[in-house]
């Protein structure tokens, strides 16, 4: 199997901070389609995980109390990034969130700029956008 992370590497990584990381971990692979790439910790502490969705990584790690390290449910909800992927086939994809206990958001809905997508919070208050819109295949 190819593995389109290594042949193809992203040049950035967004990373995330979850109460609980391993339950995350296994939500975020189970309603985004995400798939483990590697987890490093003890117990209930992980101190660096990553996750793929194609070529893309996403890092995450458990909450520290540090300015850095909370994640939304840590203060008050509030939320000042979100992070978009794209998916082929958003109606699908929304519907597998949704039925993984995922807080929809946003439609999905056509955009005015062709592309198709929906936005959703996960199980820590994360905002994620996915949506058929490729900027790096100059769609």
């Amino acid at each position: 199997m190819t593995n389109t992370a290594t042949e193809n590497p992203p040049t950035f990584y967004p990373a995330l901070r979850y109460r609980d990381a391993r339950a995350a971990i296994a939500w975020l692979c189970k309603a985004f389609g995400f798939r483990e790439q590697a987890v490093y910790g003890e117990g209930d502490v992980v101190h660096h995980a990553q996750l793929t969705f194609g070529n893309g990584v996403l890092m995450l790690g458990t909450s520290r109390p540090d300015t850095y390290g909370r994640s939304p449910a840590e203060v008050d909800g509030t939320v000042t990034a979100s992070i978009y992927v794209y998916v082929a086939d958003v109606d699908a994809h929304c519907r597998r969130a949704k039925e993984a206990g995922a807080t929809i958001t946003r439609g999905p809905e056509d955009m005015d700029y062709g592309s198709r997508e929906y936005s959703a919070k996960d199980l820590e208050g994360h905002v994620w956008s996915f949506g058929t819109y490729h900027p790096a295949a100059g769609d």
